[in-house]
């Protein structure tokens, strides 16, 4: 049995815990790190009631300093419109094709074009412009409604195929399987696939294809599959395709068509904006 140890006179006090024969001092706290603790809990009830943090039903206490991220966020946005208000003005103000001319404007426009994209156009087009399926890659030169400044700036202010802007641009593809036979669809999608140099599943099928396309798709496609800006109407030939090229994906969009939409940002968007972004999505390389 281990031999209880003796307590010398100027230990202190043990807390009672022992353990193989060793036995736990009650030592006391530094009394500089008990009054830092205690200062710590004065500091943590007073920061609870100056600034916002209990929690409610709808929302939390401000707090008596009235401080919040909210209105410091509203304020810096604030500074910075006042400071970009006379570049903002003129930007909205002179010939869409004058701020190419103008390095000052064309930096300007080019650096907020670029935020706005990022905040409202990124989530469709992807945050390089490069966009995805269904979705137009804004770095090519493939236009379906042009690729002009102004040309952009309507696409931009107005949107496609919407409800909300009388003034969208408007294309409607027919659903083809309500009128056309299966062997018809079946043809046409291999002739289509020819356009752009693509070997079809069926040739045989792609040669009778020619004369379905002409009876029912070269109004809008023109003859030679080139289509036509006016009407929104994609070129056939390049092998830039919006939602793939393969038989399969070209038979479905046949069959069914497709109806992208896209909104009007003129009602979110200042002047100012819509043109910034125009301009940043015009000298992305594949702006005309």
């Amino acid at each position: 049995m281990a031999k209880e140890p003796q307590k010398q006179n100027t230990d202190p006090d043990t807390t009672g815990h022992e353990w193989d024969g060793i036995q736990e001092f009650n030592n006391p706290l530094p009394r500089w790190w008990v009054w830092v603790f205690y200062l710590t809990i004065i500091w943590g009830i007073w920061y609870s009631v100056a600034y916002p943090a209990w929690p409610g039903i709808k929302d939390a206490t401000a707090g008596y300093m009235g401080w919040s991220t909210r209105a410091n966020v509203a304020e810096a946005i604030s500074e910075a419109e006042a400071a970009n208000a006379g570049i903002n003005e003129k930007l909205a103000s002179v010939e869409l094709t004058a701020i190419q001319g103008d390095d000052e404007l064309q930096g300007y426009a080019t650096s907020a074009g670029a935020a706005v994209f990022k905040t409202w156009c990124a989530q469709c087009h992807g945050s390089g412009a490069a966009g995805s399926k269904g979705y137009p890659n804004l770095q090519d030169d493939a236009w379906l409604w042009g690729g002009t400044m102004e040309d952009i700036h309507t696409t931009v202010s107005h949107g496609i195929r919407n409800e909300d802007d009388p003034d969208a641009r408007y294309s409607e593809m027919p659903a083809f399987g309500e009128i056309l036979e299966n062997e018809q669809i079946d043809q046409v999608a291999n002739y289509v696939m020819t356009l752009s140099g693509r070997e079809p599943q069926d040739a045989e099928a792609a040669t009778a294809g020619e004369e379905v396309f002409l009876d029912n798709c070269a109004a809008c496609h023109m003859d030679d599959g080139t289509g036509d800006r006016f009407q929104g109407a994609p070129n056939l030939t390049d092998a830039i395709w919006l939602y793939g090229g393969d038989y399969d994906t070209i038979k479905e969009t046949v069959t069914y068509s497709r109806y992208g939409v896209m909104p009007p940002w003129s009602e979110r968007l200042s002047e100012a904006e819509i043109r910034a972004v125009t301009t940043y999505v015009h000298q992305l390389g594949g702006g005309e």
